[in-house]
């Protein structure tokens, strides 16, 4: 899947198939479900799941939280806005 398909398919009533568990908790993020998006992210254990997790705490307004995860992902505090971040995110995540 490319970046502009999974930006389409958020429109979608739902989850698109061959997605892993980050890609899948961005989307979630996308269609409004938090909830949803931090059980996915708080589960995965690497550089990639702290920062989706970091975003997603920043996003969510708990700061301290944030930097808690953007420092286990070695980096600082993302100052776009979190519509940009999330944009950053899945060009991350999906690799061209």
């Amino acid at each position: 899947m490319t970046v502009n398909e999974f930006k389409s398919s958020i429109e979608e009533k739902s989850l698109p198939g061959g997605l892993n568990d980050l890609q899948k908790a961005l989307w979630y993020d996308a269609k409004g479900e938090w909830d949803n998006a931090h059980e996915i992210a708080q589960g995965i254990n690497n550089f990639n799941g702290s920062l989706v997790h970091a975003y997603l705490h920043r996003k969510e307004g708990d700061i301290s939280n944030a930097n808690y995860w953007y420092a286990k992902a070695d980096r600082k505090m993302s100052n776009v806005s979190l519509s940009e971040e999330w944009d950053q995110l899945v060009e991350e995540l999906f690799p061209e």
